[in-house]
């Protein structure tokens, strides 16, 4: 087993999770956002490197046939995909790393890392999830009414996932995210792939 935890966070667009995480790096440095490749156009604010590695169709393809994604999905028109190779690294020196990708993503990221740990987060309800995503101001409402479709059809895999936050508080979720990222570090498995030298001099005979 690796020294690093692999965190995977999923949602329905509109669920709150770009929030969440993004509180969660705020408050914890230790753990490390994997930066996705996608085919989508930067969002105003948004910058290549920081938020996602922005490339077009045919690099993406490419890079799907030499097998370097850890995973990829097509998701609303656009590909979005995960280093493998970055990924195994970083848990291999120890470090926590948090995936943002989607119930697809997550299918083929547990085939590879049985360990990983899946977090689904759900809006307290379908009206509330409307009104989020109407309020946004970037979608027009034939694609509000096309995301709200595929909510509906994304949760139906909240069971395929360890943990589940409903983000109606953003601050109770904040903490609820916190507190599973706490837990899985004191996991026995873990504890010992962190701390071997200490578990040997403690428990040799």
């Amino acid at each position: 087993m690796s020294a690093g935890n692999l965190f995977v966070v999923a949602a329905p667009s509109g669920a709150g999770k770009t929030t969440l995480v993004r509180h969660l790096l705020e408050r914890d440095a230790t753990v490390h956002l994997s930066i996705s490749f996608t085919t989508r156009a930067p969002r105003a604010g948004e910058e290549n490197g920081r938020e996602y590695h922005f490339i077009d169709v045919l690099t993406f393809q490419k890079m799907v046939a030499a097998g370097e994604f850890l995973e990829w999905a097509e998701v609303h028109g656009n590909y979005y995909g995960t280093s493998q190779r970055w990924i195994s690294e970083q848990l291999a020196n120890g470090r926590d790393i948090l995936l943002e990708i989607d119930w697809q993503g997550a299918q083929q990221v547990r085939s590879l890392f049985p360990e990983m740990l899946g977090i689904f987060v759900l809006p307290p309800s379908l009206t509330e999830l409307a009104q989020r995503l109407s309020g946004r101001g970037t979608d027009s409402a034939d694609v509000v009414e096309r995301r709200l479709a595929a909510a509906r059809e994304e949760m139906r895999h909240v069971g395929e996932f360890d943990y589940v936050i409903i983000n109606d508080q953003l601050s109770q979720a904040i903490d609820d995210l916190s507190a599973i990222v706490h837990s899985a570090r004191l996991g026995l498995a873990r504890q010992q792939a962190r701390h071997a030298r200490l578990f040997a001099d403690l428990l040799e005979h």
